[in-house]
């Protein structure tokens, strides 16, 4: 495939898990910033399997630098060279929310085979999220016959999450017992992810190391004047400097309810703009809950998938919220630190974790987010303009790409 094939000496790493790489989601930015902070790495080589098919599937064309192309007689993509990584693209069944559990067994037999066929002493097969519980312990002793280890990443608490039903979070918390169990190693991206590792699973003395997510601090591209971001602006009625924003997935374990009823219940002059995904059913539910059509300064305003759009948002934004309530060291969290000075932050272990003393907190208690929102209204612009330096300080120390390339290439040479 690539020229990392020719780097003998070097550490493979296999990491499955991921949809694809660059687009929206937080695994997918973390498998770009991690092959281009490591493209000129000859220590490791990377082969990163993604999805042919199906929904989130890997879009090569969406990539600059996209190199050796591979087709099947059909003419549909199989792999390329991206970063100098070995990408794999696996047609997996369409069965519904079950693909991302097929998929997840098929790219780890994938990566055994290549292990196998090609004799790769030493490898790593690096796992991203907590899917395959029932299936991982075989899958892992095969992976150590081949003298190989299996790293998981567990992600964040995805058994809390409101949108799957009963059974399907019993099977996500049992699935994560079961990794824990098995797994060589636990990559945590958030301190408080791993201290509930070792606290929750102490029988089986996992074996943990803390990695967090990363960030950069690069300004937009794009200028104050530039169309995409005018045009954007004047489209839902916003100003510069003029409106409070969200940006997450529309999901109930974002706050959503609690940060509009509280916005509607300050004086704030200004405008909240949210920036989430399509979901009808919970859209609904809220105007019937709290009748935020009512209120003018309510706005939602779509998806941003143009990075350099979504930084100009953020840079120009008055405030960010952020309601997230499950997971561990969140992207739109750190994303939200490098470019908004002002930052108000849902007061959970993982969101103090990041922020520390560089943005404001609030509770889900009523009356509490709306009096915070009064008091950030009338704050001293110095004092907001501080915040920001604290904000930019956290990323550059604690979440540059380069220092969490760093930790990476750590923990994989061992």
């Amino acid at each position: 495939m690539s020229s990392a094939d020719s780097r003998k000496d070097s550490k493979a790493v296999f990491i499955i898990g991921a949809k694809c790489i660059g687009q929206y989601g937080g695994y997918e930015t973390f498998l770009d910033k991690l092959t281009e902070v490591h493209q000129n790495e000859d220590s490791i080589r990377y082969y990163i399997v993604t999805k042919l098919n199906g929904d989130g599937a890997m879009d090569e064309t969406k990539l600059a630098g996209v190199s050796g192309i591979q087709k099947d007689q059909e003419g549909n993509v199989t792999s390329f060279v991206y970063h100098n990584a070995d990408i794999v693209k696996l047609k997996v069944p369409k069965i519904g929310a079950a693909q991302a559990i097929a998929y997840d067994v098929k790219a780890f037999k994938w990566c055994l085979k290549k292990i196998a066929e090609e004799n790769i002493s030493d490898a790593i097969i690096y796992v991203l999220a907590c899917r395959i519980g029932p299936f991982f312990g075989g899958l892992v002793k095969k992976a150590h016959k081949l003298g190989a280890k299996v790293f998981v990443n567990p992600d964040g608490h995805e058994w809390k999450r409101a949108k799957w039903s009963a059974p399907v979070r019993k099977y996500w918390k049992e699935s994560e017992r079961l990794m824990t169990k098995s797994a060589d190693l636990l990559v945590c991206d958030s301190v408080n992810i791993e201290k509930y590792i070792k606290e929750e699973y102490s029988a089986y003395n996992p074996n943990t190391t803390y990695i967090a997510y990363g960030a950069d601090l690069k300004k937009s591209t794009l200028t104050d004047d530039d169309p995409k971001f005018t045009e954007w602006l004047s489209s839902h009625g916003l100003e510069k400097n003029n409106y409070y924003m969200c940006c997450g997935r529309f999901v109930p374990e974002n706050s959503f309810e609690i940060m509009i009823r509280e916005f509607m219940r300050s004086s704030s002059t200004k405008d909240f703009a949210i920036i989430t995904t399509k979901n009808d059913s919970l859209l609904e539910e809220l105007e019937s809950k709290l009748g935020w059509r009512s209120d003018k300064r309510i706005k939602f305003v779509g998806t941003v998938y143009d990075p350099e759009l979504l930084k100009k948002i953020r840079e120009n934004a008055y405030g960010n919220f952020h309601g997230h309530t499950v997971g561990g060291t969140n992207p739109s969290l750190l994303e939200a630190l490098g470019a908004t000075d002002l930052n108000l932050l849902i007061d959970v272990g993982f969101n103090r974790e990041v922020g520390q003393d560089a943005a404001l907190y609030w509770g889900s208690g009523e009356g509490e987010l709306a009096g915070l929102i009064n008091e950030a209204d009338k704050m001293d612009n110095d004092k907001r303009l501080s915040l920001g330096v604290k904000a930019k300080e956290r990323i550059r120390s604690a979440y540059s790409w380069k220092f969490i390339g760093d930790e990476y290439k750590r923990v994989f040479l061992g």
